[in-house]
This record gives C-alpha cells, sequence and structure tokens, in this order.
C-alpha cells in the first residue's frame, strides 16, 4: 500500500504521519509531499527518514492512496491530476466538499456509499465532524429538525502562524499576526471571512456539511463560530430541536453505543468534556446533556473534539482505512 501524505510537512500532515503510525496503517510505501519550498527536506516516519517530493513527482509515482491536508486551490488543481494517474485522493479542504459529484465522509456515518468510482473523496471541517458523528444517531431514532451552534475553536485550526501569535503575546512579544486582532485573553467571533449573508464561511460550512453528510437538506442550522485562545481542540454548545420526544437517559444510552463518542457527563464528579484533555485523542466528547426546558422536544449538549485529531487527521486516515478494508483500493 503506497500511500502519499500531500501538505506532509504542515501542522495537519505531520499529524497524519503520527495517525498512520499510531494505528499501524498498512504502508509499504511513504511518498511525503509538500510545496517546492519543502521538496529535498527530511520526514521522519517509524524511526526511517524520507525525503520530501514535489507534486509532480508524487503523481508520477502512482500511489494507491493520496491524503491531502495542502489547501483548498492545491488541492483543486491537484487532485484530479492524482485521480487521473489511478490515484484515490482523500482531501482535508474545503475544495471538493460540496461538489454534487463528491461524497463527503465521516466512516462511521457514511462510508458504506463509497465505490471504487470515488478517486476524489472530502473529508468535512473540523467543526461539522464532531458535530454530525454526535447527532447521527440521534436523527436516525428522533428526526432533526433545527440545529443552533455555536462554537469555541482553537487557534490550531488557523494554523502554526496563529500558535506563534497566541506564544508571543503570552511572552510579550512582538510578532506576526494570524488575526486582526489579539488573541490572548480574547474571543474572536470571526473564523474564516464573511460570506454576503454576513456570516462567516466556518459558519455556513456547519449548515451545508451537515445537511450532506447527513443527507437531509430540511434540517436547519444557524451556527456563530468563534476563535478563542484554546489549543487542544474545538467545543461547541448545540441545542437540537427534534420531531419527536425523548428521554435524556436514552440519549445518553445512544450515544454511549456510538462508535467514536465518549460520554463525560457526570455532574457530581464535575466531568464533562474539555479540550485539556481531548487534545491529542481521536474520539469525540459529549457531555452537559440535558433538556431544553424552554420548547418542546429539545436537547442542549456541549460536544468537545481534538479539530487536529478527529476533526481533520484521524478521520482522513478512518476513510483510507475503509477504503482498504471493503477493497476498495
Amino acid at each position: 500500500m503506497r500511500i502519499a501524505v500531500v501538505g506532509a510537512t504542515g501542522m495537519v500532515g505531520e499529524i497524519m504521519l503520527k495517525v498512520l503510525a499510531e494505528r499501524n496503517f498498512p504502508v509499504t510505501e511513504l511518498i511525503p509531499v509538500a510545496s517546492e519550498k519543502s521538496v529535498g527536506k527530511e520526514i521522519e516516519y517509524k524511526g526511517q527518514k524520507y525525503k520530501v517530493v514535489g507534486l509532480q513527482t508524487a503523481v508520477d509515482l502512482k500511489a494507491d492512496i493520496a491524503v491531502f491536508s495542502a489547501g483548498g486551490d492545491t488541492s483543486l488543481e491537484w487532485a484530479p491530476k492524482f485521480a487521473a494517474a489511478g490515484t484515490t485522493v482523500i482531501d482535508n479542504s474545503s475544495a471538493w466538499r460540496m461538489d454534487p459529484t463528491k461524497k463527503l465522509i465521516v466512516p462511521e456515518i457514511n462510508a458504506e456509499s463509497l465505490t471504487k468510482e470515488d478517486k476524489i473523496i472530502a473529508n468535512p471541517n473540523c467543526s461539522t465532524i464532531q458535530m454530525v458523528l454526535t447527532l447521527a444517531p440521534l436523527h436516525r431514532k428522533y428526526n432533526i429538525k433545527r440545529i443552533i451552534v455555536s462554537t469555541y475553536q482553537s487557534i490550531t485550526g488557523t494554523g502554526v502562524k496563529a500558535v506563534r501569535q497566541l506564544e508571543n503575546e503570552y511572552a510579550g512579544v512582538e510578532g506576526d499576526m494570524a488575526y486582526k486582532y489579539p488573541i490572548h485573553r480574547n474571543a474572536i467571533p470571526q473564523c474564516d471571512s464573511f460570506e454576503a449573508n454576513g456570516y462567516t464561511k466556518e459558519e455556513m460550512k456547519l449548515v451545508r456539511e451537515t445537511q450532506k453528510i447527513l443527507a437531509d437538506n430540511t434540517i436547519r442550522v444557524t451556527a456563530t463560530a468563534v476563535r478563542v485562545p484554546v489549543v487542544g481542540g474545538h467545543s461547541e454548545a448545540v441545542n437540537v430541536e427534534f420531531t419527536n420526544d425523548f428521554e435524556v437517559n436514552e440519549v445518553r444510552e445512544i450515544l454511549q453505543n456510538t462508535d467514536g463518542v465518549v460520554v463525560q457527563d457526570d455532574l457530581d464528579a464535575f466531568s464533562y468534556p474539555m479540550p485539556l484533555f481531548a487534545e491529542g485523542k481521536n474520539e469525540v466528547f459529549v457531555g452537559r446533556i440535558r433538556r431544553d426546558e424552554s420548547q418542546p422536544n429539545t436537547l442542549n449538549m456541549w460536544i468537545v473534539a481534538d479539530n487536529l485529531r478527529k476533526g481533520a487527521a484521524t478521520n482522513t486516515i478512518q476513510i483510507a482505512e475503509y477504503l482498504i478494508q471493503a477493497g476498495l483500493v
């Protein structure tokens, strides 16, 4: 199994390599790929050193699977070239997510829709993945009518420059800024750029991707996405209105039996999800599960996950694992 990691020197690319190693992914040949400025650099994987190659070289090497985390423009230009060479691409950018000819996959929910013809597969946005993984089994049981979600998003979602900005501000050092404002001791109600409707791209990803993954355009979603000075993961306050009523204990039981979800909801022990504990873990954590007492059939939850793991790298590698298990590559 020849695996190309496109964007191998970036923040998500480095986690992808970690996840491949941790999960003992059956790599027979690793092809680390990055932009021209990184070609020739060495990366380490399982104690071996590998030289980074350029995109055209990687296409020519005809990997079985290429996992992409190199930005939308790179994906739009290069994913079709890899696919034309027979490589199955799993792309972590927003480039292909809403393309009606491409599938948007969270393996626990909809991997079974994949076929050998799917040569470019889209990995959803980090904030969407953790929410839909939690909501999918509840949608099947109670039918979701409306979701109101407020996110508290880690600066690691912006990238290395944002992490450096926070570190500089902690230390009182001037430096490059990833944001228009200081992030230390602040909360910035803007993730990504604004669309014409006054919502940010991040907020609209939560709307559009949720409907696509759950295969239900009748679900109404409204979102507010906020960047906070946290590095361990994204947190979400989620309010869900269902068609059918529920018992809170039954909701907990359903979530406890959902692959990839960990329920942390013991108020007496002050146990609830936090990015401090989610960092470095592959699961999605859910807690503060309670009925919304202001209207019928409505539930409140607090959902946390490491956005670089299940929100990006882990989900991508799980898709690759499914492709192998299902004989699609």
